[in-house]
């Protein structure tokens, strides 16, 4: 208890707000050292294989490592740490929920996607059925996802880049875009994964190095640390309520979080860089390793930052939370560690905004230029082209978006990304590859209805209509809306392939069944 009690915030002086040169050096070696990645794979990325899929040339650990970069995001680092800082226990919601879809990816998607697809999971759900329609409805689907997504990565590296040097929050988020749209436009597929397992390596020994400082100070005990949190903030940051505090809100959240996984496009989009289906099992099983590490450890570093930082203090230089780690690693390691920490944020930031702008890109280009407008006649050029101007439409958009929601906290609304992921792309691609009813009409119903009614519940519910719109009540009482946007998208989707029969898309089923175990015709 002694330590406990020796732990006791002491006042910060935080260099957070104004430039200091660790932090200067530190962010220009990372931006460097990604950049120099992307002239190297620049000159590799000819092709559109290449552009959208690395030239399907990525091993097994590198795939894991590039899997959990994509996965470990802003909200994972900073999100979460903020969360259980302020709000304590629920915010290791977010940490338990992000890990436990992972084995349902592996056992359900991952070998079929890889089999059946080529660079997006539209491929899969449109292999058997109508290409037109599905494509539309899947691009719909993934975009939304993947913009909400983005919003949240966008918000945190502005946040980050602003404390960090001082700057206006809109002149950091220009910063952040054009940083990352010279790793998508330049280098692909291949660029991102490179720069992904950079950023996973250096945040892995990041937080467990900041684990370590923090468990140092209380005798290397966590319960040495829970009875600091109980005496200092009181016992209820250690017990449920303090997030969520309806079991269905927490049932809706719990869905979103496991489920949404199985409907990301940018995680989705990195089965396809692997050499075959058995690589791709074996690189999500790294990830998981990683991955679970990961989210074990950072609800101490969030713990620690409302015991040794203070919450008052957490709140004041971010409202959302969101600077709670850096904080942390200042008050324990000085400014250059707060340097280094705040530069692998960054990094992580910029890793995961670039996946999500492939993803986006090729939903738009792929799935809709090439397979819609053009009907698959595109040329290796011309696809590779309208790619890159897709990328540059994404990344002015994130920009946009980045800067409306400014403040908000990052693990909170990636939350809301996932709701809208397990609503709009998971029902359809689990049932195109499992029911052989299933049809063009029910895949597009079901898309669309997950996709407009999780937004539209999202923005009636308390987390827009009463927080961001000020009204004095919300019109749908769930914070997340997962448990009925998502049953809903499954329903309609049953419903309306029920209602008429497909015989074309039934009778390619047994040859999806063969590409999908036999992995025969896969690319």
């Amino acid at each position: 208890m002694q330590a406990a009690a020796a732990a006791a915030p002491t006042p910060v002086q935080t260099s957070l707000g104004s430039p200091t040169a660790s932090a200067i050096i530190f962010f220009f070696l990372i931006v460097a050292v990604t950049l120099y990645i992307t002239y190297w794979a620049a000159k590799r990325t000819r092709s559109t294989k290449e552009f959208y899929a690395a030239g399907r040339s990525v091993s097994a650990l590198q795939n894991g490592l590039a899997l959990s970069g994509d996965y470990m995001s802003a909200a994972s680092f900073l999100g979460i740490a903020g969360l259980v800082a302020l709000k304590g226990y629920d915010g290791m919601i977010y940490a338990t929920g992000w890990l436990v879809g992972w084995p349902a990816l592996m056992f359900l998607i991952a070998e079929p996607l890889r089999n059946l697809g080529k660079y997006t999971f539209a491929d899969v759900v449109a292999f058997r059925l109508r290409q037109t329609p599905v494509r539309i409805a899947s691009a719909i689907g993934g975009i939304l996802t993947v913009l909400l997504y983005t919003i949240a990565q966008m918000v945190g590296a502005g946040a980050l880049i602003k404390l960090m040097f001082g700057i206006p929050y809109e002149a950091a988020e220009l910063i952040v875009g054009v940083v990352m749209l010279a790793y998508v436009l330049f280098g692909g597929m291949i660029a991102t994964t490179w720069v992904q397992i950079v950023k996973a390596i250096l945040l892995l020994f990041g937080v467990t190095l900041l684990t370590i400082l923090v468990l140092a100070k209380f005798g290397f005990s966590p319960g040495n640390l829970y009875a600091a949190v109980s005496s200092q903030i009181g016992q209820k940051a250690l017990e449920p309520g303090g997030l969520v505090t309806s079991p269905t809100d927490a049932v809706s959240l719990g869905l979103a979080l496991m489920f949404g996984l199985l409907g990301l496009p940018h995680i989705l989009m990195r089965f396809y860089t692997v050499p075959d289906a058995q690589t791709a099992r074996k690189s999500v099983l790294y990830a998981t390793g990683f991955i679970g590490y990961f989210y074990i450890i950072v609800p101490i570093v969030g713990f620690g930052a409302s015991v040794l930082v203070g919450r008052d203090v957490i709140s004041n230089i971010d409202k959302g939370g969101n600077m709670a780690a850096p904080l942390l690693a200042e008050s324990l390691g000085g400014t250059p560690f707060l340097g280094f920490i705040a530069a692998v944020a960054f990094a992580t930031i910029l890793a995961v905004v670039a996946g999500l702008t492939l993803a986006g890109a090729s939903a738009l280009s792929h799935d809709i230029y090439v397979n819609v407008v053009k009907h698959g006649q595109a040329t290796e050029a011309e696809q590779v082209r309208v790619a890159k101007m897709s990328t540059v439409v994404f990344g002015i958009l994130a920009i946009l978006l980045g800067i409306l929601f400014k403040g908000q906290n990052v693990a909170f609304m990636v939350g809301l990304a996932f709701a809208v992921a397990c609503s709009a792309n998971f029902p359809a691609l689990l049932m195109s590859i499992v029911w052989k009813r299933f049809t063009t009409a029910g895949a597009v119903w079901s898309i669309l209805v997950g996709a407009f009614l999780s937004v539209f519940l999202i923005i009636i519910s308390p987390t827009i209509w009463v927080d961001i719109l000020h009204k004095e009540h919300a019109l749908f009482p769930l914070k997340n809306p997962a448990i009925v946007s998502m049953t809903a998208a499954f329903l309609v989707g049953i419903v309306v392939s029920l209602l008429s029969r497909e015989p074309s898309a039934e009778a390619k089923f047994e040859d999806e069944k063969l590409r999908t175990y036999l992995a025969i015709g896969a690319e």
